[in-house]
């Protein structure tokens, strides 16, 4: 697909959004510190008698400060491993706050569900794992023409390289200031997550220090709240892709969907091509390749882009990496030991999972990218997995993936219908179209669609599984089949 070039209004948008989703990552230690100052002071409201019998909680707030500071170096990793679409020193003076007016914080189960509406707003990017090459950010207007999509290769040590369409000179982020660039190890920081010497801690409690001392200057915002709890949502979702912890869920999401692909195509000495919107951290797609389809992931967030990156590009061996990603909530824990325990990842070695070749990732918002007519009937296979209620009119999700799939083809979907949109309130008044299933299967009828196989699956999403509080979903699971023969009787009629 040809190459398009962007408007200066289009790029310095595009930059402007950026930069406050990079800005929203620096700050996570930050703010972190903020609700570790807040629980001190709580504490110091005690009276003696009080404060001598829950005297532990001065040393759980050490080790909490800790575990975020070990967060807080996987981040900055995570961003130093981040090539950006754009020169990120362009329009340095903009307010960064203004870019994203239309940011919404709906989420599943209190985590960001991969298609939230707050950053690729014109943006499309691919990945192959072979030089995997992924468009960041080509705007709005011609997003879904500057497909730049690079086929994935079968072998062990290439990577997934996260590229932009037009491959602007951009410098590096400055991340690498000050930052410890090894993946911590899973004994070391469980050793240190139960570890009970205060002095080990090396975090200051001091309330007059000045938050953001690493950070560069062009970084140093105020970072809308909505914006940094995102980036810890980011956190948990790496549990639920990538780590053995998030194998239940997995379980219960991603192995009905790879069951049943592998029921419908139980030929593929000719690899099927499967989509994969809402592809968040890209697992899904991934063990979609490893099975021997053509996948490609489709993800709409530069919050989950620049994770699956790191993710799928520097990573080096399994369970390398070590986070803390339950501990930014004291409520429902059976112990201070649970809120605190570390999880590894990547529980595999993503160039070591046998993908098939052709696997990429592709960055965009879905309705635009995938109305270019070159789609038109060019899968075998979509599969949508908590995905169909991230849409702004799930009717036009539908016919977009009827148009998608070759005559033939299948639709496999898993998840609820709790629409992202349904309570955004704001000057904008978001278009929210929310139906019920039984409406969804209306339509779905209407464009073509022939039902095969439904049933109902409890599962969760990012929970925690010590948790004494689980959000469960009783989500939705068919298979469809695309009738191209009646969806044409139908546009007689």
């Amino acid at each position: 697909m040809a190459e398009r070039r962007y408007t200066e209004q289009e790029t310095a948008l595009e930059i402007k959004s950026l930069r406050r989703i990079v800005a929203a990552y620096f700050n996570y230690q930050d703010a972190a510190e903020k609700d570790v100052r807040r629980y001190e002071r709580s504490f110091k409201m005690l009276s003696p008698a009080h404060k001598e019998l829950l005297f532990h909680l001065g040393l759980k707030y050490q080790r909490l400060r800790w575990c975020i500071s070990m967060n807080a170096s996987f981040v900055m990793n995570m961003l130093e491993a981040f090539d950006p679409p754009f020169d990120m020193s362009q329009n340095e003076d903009g307010d960064c706050h203004d870019c994203a007016e239309h940011m919404h914080g709906h989420n599943h189960a209190d985590c960001a569900h991969s298609s939230e509406r707050s950053d690729f707003s014109k943006s499309v990017v691919t990945t192959n794992n072979s030089a995997l090459h992924a468009q960041h950010d080509c705007p709005r207007e011609d997003a879904k023409s500057n497909a730049c999509c690079g086929e994935a290769g079968n072998k062990k040590d290439e990577k997934v390289h996260i590229v932009g369409c037009s491959q602007p000179a951009v410098p590096n982020l400055g991340t690498s200031q000050g930052v410890d660039k090894s993946c911590h190890g899973g004994e070391d920081a469980s050793a240190a997550a139960n570890y009970h010497d205060t002095d080990c801690f090396a975090s200051s409690t001091d309330e007059n220090a000045t938050p953001g001392h690493n950070m560069p200057p062009d970084f140093h915002l105020d970072v809308p709240p909505v914006d940094v709890d995102k980036v810890r949502c980011i956190i948990r979702n790496i549990v639920r892709d990538w780590a053995q912890e998030g194998q239940i869920e997995r379980d219960e999401c991603y192995k009905p969907i790879l069951e049943e692909l592998n029921r419908l195509f139980p030929d593929r000495s000719r690899p099927p091509s499967c989509l994969v919107p809402g592809a968040g951290l890209g697992r899904l797609a991934l063990e979609i390749s490893s099975l021997g389809f053509v996948s490609q992931g489709n993800e709409f967030s530069y919050y989950m882009m620049i994770c699956s990156n790191f993710i799928l590009n520097h990573t080096q061996e399994a369970n390398e990496c070590t986070i803390y990603p339950w501990i930014h909530s004291n409520c429902n824990s059976l112990s201070d030991n649970d809120q605190l325990r570390p999880v590894s990842f990547p529980d595999i070695h993503p160039s070591s999972a046998g993908i098939t070749e052709g696997f990429s990732m592709c960055a965009g918002d879905f309705v635009e990218v995938y109305s270019e007519k070159s789609q038109e009937s060019a899968w075998d296979a979509v599969v949508t997995c908590f995905f169909l209620d991230t849409a702004h009119n799930i009717v036009e999700y539908i016919e977009i993936i009827s148009k998608l799939l070759k005559d033939g083809g299948v639709w496999v979907n898993m998840g609820p219908l709790l629409y992202h949109f349904a309570d955004s309130y704001g000057p904008d008044d978001d278009m929210s179209i929310e139906l019920s299933l039984e409406d969804v299967k209306r339509v779905a009828y209407h464009y073509g669609f022939v039902l095969e196989v439904e049933k109902m699956i409890d599962t969760t999403y990012t929970a925690n599984m010590a948790s004494m509080m689980q959000n469960r979903y009783r989500a939705a699971f068919w298979t469809m089949r695309k009738d191209a023969s009646r969806s044409k009787a139908k546009k007689c009629q």
